[in-house]
């Protein structure tokens, strides 16, 4: 018996990477599941192997409509909605401010918030009232540059902070009748990509060899893999195991925000480049 069994989730994101990966957990723990996702194409063997449990529906987490269209897929195909999970994302690949150019800061802020802020803002307002009618859960994925630096340049930082906050706030807004939290992964090899603003829509993360590189930064020593996370999504989403909480965020960080001191600052050629008194 799973831990999920009987209840219908909503994943935005869910063909590929975390997604992929917390789709398949949870359909593992005996969850039924609907994908919101700009390739659905991707899911179409998973979904010929279990289409009882599993509906792919191609759309764009900034539109409402979409949103709103998948929740109404996950009530129409399996009758309630107990789970939405905001996961839908881009990383600006720790692009500096003094390293974005000018001409594309401003498509790239939008294109950035408009994926990571609006986008779970968009399932929330789409979800809530299905997540009313089954005391459900919503949760969104943060990212340890949610709360620390260095985890991205400072539009990713400043769309996961603002998820936090968003977290927090829809908690009150929605208590007692829907729990809304949050998971805060740490480094991963994904195939999570960039703002096209930034001629980074075709560049994957997993491109950076992040276990050779960040791995034996980390205190644990090592990246997880997507399946890794997908744990922390699985135990929000249980009513026996998480009832207690909202307006939390599970850190899933393998340590980031315990390593002592190292670099200090990322700001040491600016002097260099620009001259400094």
């Amino acid at each position: 018996m799973g831990a999920l069994d009987g209840q219908v989730a909503l994943i935005t994101g869910g063909a590929s990477g975390l997604g992929a990966a917390i789709v398949a957990r949870f359909l593992e723990e005996g969850a039924r599941v609907v994908v919101l996702d700009r390739t659905p194409e991707r899911l179409a063997d998973r979904v010929a192997a279990t289409p009882d449990r599993l509906l792919a529906v191609g759309g764009d987490v900034r539109a409402l409509a979409d949103n709103v269209r998948a929740v109404e897929a996950a009530t129409g195909r399996f009758g309630r909605l107990d789970c939405a999970i905001a996961n839908a994302g881009i990383w600006d690949y720790s692009t500096s401010l003094d390293a974005l150019p000018a001409a594309q800061l401003d498509a790239a802020f939008d294109e950035l918030f408009h994926v990571n802020v609006k986008g779970g803002l968009h399932l929330a307002k789409a979800s809530l009232p299905a997540l009313a009618r089954t005391s459900g859960a919503l949760i969104f994925t943060v990212s340890n540059a949610g709360f620390d630096p260095a985890g991205g340049g400072p539009l990713y930082t400043a769309s996961k902070h603002a998820v936090v906050g968003l977290i927090r706030q829809l908690a009150y807004e929605f208590a007692p009748v829907v729990r809304v939290n949050g998971v805060a992964p740490g480094p991963i090899e994904t195939d999570l990509r960039g703002p096209d603003a930034l001629g980074l829509a075709d560049k994957a993360i997993s491109s950076i060899e992040l276990s050779r590189t960040a791995g034996p930064a980390m205190p644990l020593g090592f990246v997880p893999t997507p399946a890794e996370y997908a744990g922390g999504y699985v135990f929000l989403a249980s009513r026996r195991d998480a009832r207690p909480a909202t307006g939390g965020v599970l850190k899933l960080d393998t340590g980031i925000a315990v390593r002592g001191i190292g670099r200090t600052n990322a700001g040491g050629g600016l002097a260099a480049k620009y001259g400094s008194g």
